[in-house]
């Protein structure tokens, strides 16, 4: 399992939509990520737009960012 406490989220605008979900997604310190949405928001159908700001659980190891919440 993973451990809470160091799990970083970041929020982020959303700067492009890709196909299956995925999005680039503009961080505060200006650099740019793969962001796909979180199975709730798939779930609930919570659509996110481009410039909607987002809530963004970053990836300790680099890889695609997790879109948690919609601002």
């Amino acid at each position: 399992m993973s451990d809470k406490t160091n799990d970083i989220t970041m929020i982020g605008i959303v700067e492009e939509a890709m196909p299956n979900t995925f999005f680039r997604v503009r961080l505060p310190d200006e650099n740019l990520i793969i962001a796909y949405l979180s199975g709730k928001m798939r779930m609930h159908r919570i659509k996110v737009l481009i410039g909607d700001k987002v809530e963004v659980l970053i990836d300790p190891y680099g890889g695609k960012g997790r879109i948690l919440k919609r601002l």
